[in-house]
């Protein structure tokens, strides 16, 4: 019998904190330890676990990799607040923050050897297979945070210049790890094929979720003030989509506002805010997210597994709907 997502998230937070992690030198290795417990959502294990969970009753030989791909994000999250500056994760200080920059490396850099070493575990006949999905993945999602720091040095991003990125940097780290959960689960090709394009379809909608909640969310639910990305400058998808629709005059505001010395925080935000609604920008994200949980869902419908196998994938991917943090 399938387990629940309860029970998958339990027994994958069990196998976490069995990971066996030295102790010295501590400056190493306590920033890892420190990161793995802060939480989070837990998309990427959950994902891989639930994939291979389509195809085989005991996911218990996917927890070696589900690990793995966590260990691997919160690496990328450790070298991220670095490149962003950023001083709190999670609500609590990252370890940037807490520890600096080259400690934050080097962390991060154990972490990822870490993750490929974690994939030893996976089951022998498979591992080649694995590998080369994770080392693609890992490479993908280099090039997603590249591009990403290219974008804020570009005086106009495309639409599909955006989305082509956060593919990269959001949703190829969810597909691969559908897609490992799916090789080692026994899926097809052709299945894996389709559960990593659902993963992709997946992370674009999580990520234009993540871009509307931070101009648009509740702070009390979001815990973080609103209006992060438009006060930084940021290329999102409200901003690019913004600046396709607005006549020369609002993009002047919209490329102006967030270095305006003589306005508040409070009022910068509040003018972006006014013409993202004003070009219908709100409205316009939604529809797309939408959009793309829509075909996410409708690729369930095409694996070549009993429809009722797929229920808690299902149920997973509609829980990330309509979040509010």
């Amino acid at each position: 019998m399938m387990p629940t997502n309860e029970q998958l998230l339990a027994s994958f937070e069990s196998h976490l904190a069995q990971l066996d992690v030295p102790i010295e030198p501590e400056r190493l290795y306590a920033p890892l330890i420190y990161s793995m417990s802060g939480g989070g959502k837990r998309l990427r294990p959950m994902l891989l676990l639930l994939a291979c969970g389509l195809y085989a009753d005991d996911v218990r030989a996917a927890l070696p990799a589900a690990t793995a791909v966590e260990v691997f994000h919160n690496f990328t999250l450790l070298h991220d607040d670095i490149m962003d500056n950023a001083l709190v994760r999670r609500g609590k200080p990252s370890v940037y923050a807490k520890w600096g920059a080259n400690v934050a490396i080097l962390s991060g850099d154990a972490m990822m050897i870490c993750a490929y070493r974690l994939l030893r575990h996976t089951p022998e006949a498979l591992l080649p297979r694995v590998m080369d999905i994770f080392s693609k993945m890992a490479a993908e999602v280099c090039e997603g945070q590249q591009y990403d720091m290219d974008f804020e040095h570009r005086p106009k991003v495309s639409v599909v210049d955006y989305m082509h990125m956060i593919e990269l940097k959001t949703s190829v780290l969810l597909a691969g790890s559908a897609a490992i959960g799916a090789v080692i689960g026994g899926a097809s090709e052709e299945d894996v094929r389709k559960l990593y394009r659902f993963a992709v379809e997946l992370g674009l909608a999580f990520q234009l979720q993540d871009d509307l909640l931070d101009s648009f969310g509740a702070e009390e639910e979001l815990g973080k003030r609103i209006g992060g990305d438009i006060l930084e400058g940021k290329q999102t998808y409200l901003m690019v989509t913004a600046m396709s629709r607005a006549d020369e005059e609002q993009r002047d505001v919209l490329r102006t506002t967030y270095k305006d010395a003589t306005l508040s925080d409070d009022e910068k935000i509040a003018r972006v805010k006014e013409l993202y609604r004003a070009l219908d920008v709100e409205r316009l994200t939604e529809q797309q997210i939408s959009v793309r949980f829509e075909r996410a869902l409708g690729i369930l419908d095409t694996l070549s597994v009993p429809a009722d196998r797929t229920t808690h994938l299902r149920e997973f991917a509609k829980g990330l709907m309509g979040r509010k943090k």
